[in-house]
């Protein structure tokens, strides 16, 4: 049987080409080029309040001293300085999740925990690497920088085992992690929603030179901003945060075992490899944790 219209019936036309948007529903910014919609301004509220996080530990552990009786002065306990170098870069990450979930509930893809095209990825990942490395030794070797870096007396690593090993594990396996969640996996991001990829980099880049005033000689900030830009590159060509994760490991790892207090040879390479190794596993396990969350259904109203 046929479905004859009724007399006098009059076709609508065709549908709309968008559905039309609610009166007074709040206008969200076009995401471009598939990325997540975040908003670029979120990218400095996110770093602020990561960067806030330590501040407020520093000022309840200098509390608690008073508290207790004791003097607090500018140079804080070794202890108390890797403690809030963990809760900054525990910082970093939840503050990442937290702005990316008020755009809506993020996906591991909004953070780039995919698996990349295996061999392009190993060789952008070299390519970035010995780019940047040659700007820094040519940078080093112009300007005559002196390369020490006094991290291991400042947290009171030279003449304790288990202080360096805590040191080692912060700078090799959970800084890499953190800082790559945050600046590529989310400041790069919401910045690119703005201006574009390169733009983006440049400013990704200098700012993650810039947040090392203060842990790096000054002398290193320009190859750190020029390192920064590498890895925002090294995410929008790979289009996932694991290799900028390896790189970030591999480049910290090296750089803590030539340290003079340091001074490994041989210890370098299970170093390089066992942080790179453990730096993507809690990456993956993040992206873990992301889809699960999502999977979660909501609970039913009461």
């Amino acid at each position: 049987m046929t479905s004859v219209p009724p007399p006098g019936y009059t076709h609508p036309g065709p549908p709309p080409d968008f559905p039309e948007r609610p009166a007074g529903a709040p206008v969200r910014a076009a995401a471009r080029d598939g990325l997540p919609p975040w908003r670029p301004w979120t990218s400095g509220a996110a770093l602020a309040a990561g960067l806030a996080l330590p501040l407020g530990f520093g000022v309840i552990v200098g509390l608690a001293i008073a508290v207790g009786g004791g003097e607090v002065d500018d140079d804080l306990p070794p202890g108390v300085l890797l403690g809030l170098t963990v809760v900054q870069d525990l910082g970093f990450i939840a503050a990442a999740l937290l702005f990316a979930r008020l755009a809506r509930p993020p996906r591991p893809a909004d953070f780039g925990i995919l698996r990349p095209r295996l061999w392009m990825a190993i060789g952008l990942t070299i390519a970035v690497y010995i780019g940047v490395s040659v700007f820094a030794a040519v940078w080093i070797g112009v300007l005559d920088i002196d390369a020490r870096d006094e991290i291991v007396r400042d947290l009171g690593a030279e003449d304790s085992t288990a202080a360096l090993a805590a040191l080692l594990v912060v700078v090799c396996v959970l800084a890499p992690l953190a800082e790559e969640v945050l600046f590529r996996g989310y400041i790069f991001t919401a910045l690119r929603n703005w201006k574009g990829m390169w733009p983006a980099a440049v400013i990704t880049g200098l700012v993650f030179g810039g947040i090392h005033v203060g842990s790096s000689p000054v002398g290193f900030l320009v190859p750190l901003a020029i390192f920064g830009f590498g890895l925002c590159l090294l995410y929008a060509w790979t289009r996932s945060l694991y290799p900028c994760v390896a790189l970030h490991a591999i480049n910290n790892s090296f750089a803590f075992g030539n340290l003079d207090e340091v001074g490994w040879t041989w210890q370098i390479a299970p170093l390089v490899v066992g942080a790179t190794v453990v730096s993507m596993g809690l990456l993956w396990l993040i992206g873990q944790a992301l889809g699960r969350l999502r999977a979660t259904p909501a609970p039913a109203p009461a």
